[in-house]
């Protein structure tokens, strides 16, 4: 992993944290399923116009198109869909939190479900996953945390990580911008039905929301992804998923600055407890290969 590679991934770090905090901002001037449908027509339009200026083309593979499809619904409308709804009452950075356990999940599946081994570094990991969410809750249930925002956030990392487990090494075989924004489509289309049958629509003008829509179409929903996608192709998909334990960090980070949202002592060692258990997951999962 060169320089050049380390910089790239702690700017996707940083991308991919300052989601929430965008979203967060959105949510206070936008309907959330209306908003997000919007981003996803942008971003993906935008992806796939791309995508055809780079000489990619539409016709993918079996696998391609499935892998489209369920990473479409189950992480852009489902995950980032129930994520928009719970921050209208949860704080950014207790979503960024909870988000960030995507990585132990994927791992606890990986091992538990499908038969993938994993060293005792790994294990530990995983149980410190656990302590540092228990850390943090715990301190959080004590005080006024919406659960059914709670519970939201929950369901949508549970569906993220079915994505990916189900999604792996789906995507091969080129056109990977074009697949990106195809995806991006496709939650576009099951968020607008959404929409419709479960959301009175509504917008209201503001700077900070045209800011915090454009930061998040352009940044988290497209620059992101295409830094992934070169992480991906330069060191490999397990060496680059490392790079998601700054995320809780930075999750934490982004909101305490720019909305003000307060960390207590226990926040702050519950991070670090998830931070390291992720890291030890994927140093675990990397070694063995």
């Amino acid at each position: 992993m060169d320089i050049r590679a380390i910089l790239m991934g702690l700017a996707f770090a940083v991308m991919w944290s300052s989601a929430f905090t965008s979203a967060r901002i959105i949510v206070m001037d936008a309907s959330p399923l209306l908003a997000l449908s919007l981003r996803y027509l942008i971003s993906g339009l935008i992806g796939v116009g791309i995508a055809l200026a780079l000489g990619q083309s539409w016709r993918l593979t079996p696998a391609q198109w499935r892998a489209t499809i369920i990473f479409g619904v189950l992480q852009n409308a489902v995950y980032l869909g129930l994520n928009f709804i719970a921050m209208q009452t949860i704080e950014a950075s207790l979503a960024a939190i909870i988000a960030s356990t995507m990585p132990l999940l994927v791992g606890f599946a990986a091992w538990a479900f499908l038969g993938e081994k994993l060293r005792p570094l790994g294990i530990a990991g995983l149980f410190a996953g656990v302590i540092g969410v228990a850390i943090i809750m715990g301190a959080r249930l004590g005080g006024q945390v919406d659960l059914y925002g709670l519970i939201l956030c929950a369901i949508g990392v549970v569906a993220l990580t079915a994505a990916t487990l189900l999604v792996r090494g789906a995507t091969s075989g080129g056109n990977f911008l074009m697949v990106v924004g195809l995806q991006m489509l496709v939650g576009c289309v099951a968020l607008s039905i959404a929409t419709l049958l479960f959301e009175t629509p509504r917008i209201d003008p503001s700077l900070r929301l045209t800011l915090a829509f454009a930061y998040t179409c352009l940044v988290p929903g497209l620059a992101a992804t295409v830094v992934w996608f070169w992480l991906v192709n330069r060191i490999g998909a397990t060496r680059a998923a490392t790079f998601h334990f700054l995320n809780p960090f930075f999750g934490v980070a982004i909101a305490a600055l720019l909305l003000g949202e307060t960390l207590g002592p226990r926040d702050i060692l519950g991070v670090a407890i998830i931070a390291g258990g992720i890291l030890a997951v994927q140093i675990s999962r990397q070694r063995k290969r």
